[in-house]
C-alpha cells in the first residue's frame, strides 16, 4: 500500500510542477505588432521567451528598448535562434505567408508552433502545415483576440443550452478605419498590404474571425457555398488590396454572414446569433445580451458584464502552455484548433475566388479539415 501512495504522491507532485514550470518559447519574427502581446504576457510568468529570430536589427532594437528584452536574445534567423535556445515552442509574429517555414523549421524539430490569424496565406499552404503538424505530432494553434472574449463562449454555452433554439442566423462583424489611418508601424504595414504576403486585405484580416467563430459554433460543419463581395474604398491607402468585404456562408440550416472592414470609423468585434425564440448578442469582449422574443416586435432581454475567463483560459500564450503541458485537451474544432482552422483556409480561399469571379463557390461535402 506504501508503494500506492507514493506513486500517487508522486504524480501530484510531478503535475505541480508541470503546472508551474515555464514555457521556454521563442518568437519568430516582429513585423506583426501583435508581438506586443506576447510581451506583456511574459510578465504572468507562464512563459519565457528565451529567443527571438528577427532580421531587422533597427527593428528588434526599438522594441528592446521599449520591453525591455537583451538584445543577445535576438538573432538574424528562425534556425540559428532554434538551435542555439532549443525552445519548446515557437510563436510567429511576421506575414502570414511565413507561416509555413515557421511549421518547416519547428516540427521535424519537435517544437510546437502558435502562429497569428489566419493559420496559413492559403490552403496550399496550409495543407503542408497540417501534414507537418500530423507527422512530427506537434500542436498548431492559431490564436485570434476573439478567442479570449468571454462574451463568444457565453453565446455558445447559451446555444448549447437551447435557450434560443437552433441557430438560423450568425452575423460577425470586425473592422476599424483602416491600417494606414490607425498609424500602424511601416515595417507592419509593408507586409500587411501586400497580398503575396497577407493573402488580401480586409477579406483575410478580419474575414478569418467570421469563418473562425462560425466554424466553432457549428462544430466544424463545413458550408455548403461561399459568396464573397469586396471592394476598395480607400484607393490611396490601400492600393493592392482590398478594404471592404462582405461574405456568406450558406449552411442547410442557417445563413453566416460575415462582415470586413477597414472603413470603418469605429472599430468593433461583435457578432449577433439569431435562433427561432431569441437573439444573442456579443456586442465586446465582456457584454453579452439576450433577448427572448416576445409577441410580434417585443422582447425579454437580459444584459451581463461579464468577468474575464478563468486562467489559462484568457490568454494565447498561458493556454498555450497549457496544451503542450497536458492540462488542456482541446476539443477538435476549438477556436485554436488546427481541424478549425483548415476549415477557415477553405473558407477565406473559396471567399477569394467567389470575390475576384463573381460566382458562388460551391465546397465539398466531407468534413475532412484538408478536404
Amino acid at each position: 500500500m506504501k508503494w500506492l501512495v507514493f506513486a500517487m504522491l508522486t504524480l501530484v507532485t510531478s503535475g505541480q510542477s508541470l503546472a508551474t514550470e515555464k514555457l521556454r518559447i521563442g518568437v519568430a519574427g516582429l513585423t506583426h505588432t501583435h508581438v506586443h502581446w506576447i510581451f506583456e504576457s511574459e510578465k504572468r510568468g507562464d512563459i519565457e521567451i528565451v529567443g527571438i529570430a528577427e532580421a531587422n536589427q533597427d527593428l528588434a532594437r526599438r522594441y528592446s528598448k521599449q520591453h525591455g528584452y537583451p538584445m543577445e536574445k535576438v538573432y538574424p534567423s528562425l534556425e540559428a535562434m532554434l538551435t542555439a535556445t532549443k525552445p519548446n515552442a515557437v510563436t510567429a509574429f511576421g506575414t502570414i505567408h511565413e507561416h509555413l517555414a515557421v511549421v518547416e523549421a519547428a516540427a521535424p524539430r519537435g517544437i510546437h508552433v502558435m502562429v497569428e490569424k489566419p493559420l496559413a496565406i492559403n490552403m496550399q499552404h496550409a495543407e503542408k502545415m497540417y501534414e507537418l503538424a500530423k507527422t512530427h505530432n506537434i500542436h498548431l494553434l492559431t490564436n485570434y483576440e476573439t478567442t479570449w472574449y468571454a462574451s463568444n463562449h457565453a453565446v455558445k454555452a447559451s446555444l448549447k443550452a437551447g435557450e434560443i433554439g437552433p441557430m438560423r442566423k450568425l452575423i460577425v462583424r470586425d473592422g476599424h478605419r483602416g491600417p494606414v489611418k490607425l498609424g500602424i508601424n511601416q515595417e507592419f504595414l509593408d507586409w500587411l498590404l501586400d497580398p503575396a504576403q497577407n493573402g488580401g486585405g480586409a477579406i483575410v484580416d478580419f474575414g478569418c474571425y467570421g469563418a473562425n467563430l462560425a466554424t466553432w459554433l457549428k462544430q466544424g460543419e463545413i458550408p455548403q457555398s461561399v459568396t464573397a463581395v469586396t471592394a476598395q474604398l480607400q484607393p490611396d491607402n490601400h492600393p493592392d488590396v482590398d478594404d471592404e468585404a462582405t461574405i456568406i456562408l450558406s449552411y442547410p440550416d442557417s445563413q453566416v454572414i460575415i462582415q470586413a472592414s477597414w472603413n470603418w470609423p469605429i472599430g468593433r468585434k461583435d457578432m449577433e446569433v439569431y435562433g427561432e425564440t431569441g437573439v444573442l448578442y456579443a456586442d465586446n469582449a465582456a457584454t453579452f445580451r439576450k433577448r427572448i422574443a416576445s409577441g410580434y416586435d417585443d422582447f425579454n432581454e437580459i444584459n451581463k458584464r461579464l468577468r474575464k475567463r478563468p486562467v489559462p483560459l484568457d490568454d494565447p500564450f498561458s493556454y498555450f502552455k497549457a496544451v503542450i503541458q497536458g492540462q488542456i485537451t482541446p476539443e477538435k474544432f476549438d477556436l485554436s484548433s488546427l481541424e478549425n482552422n483548415m476549415i477557415v483556409m477553405r473558407i477565406l480561399d473559396a471567399a477569394r475566388q467567389s470575390a475576384a469571379t463573381g460566382q458562388r463557390v460551391a465546397l465539398a461535402s466531407e468534413n475532412s479539415p484538408t478536404k
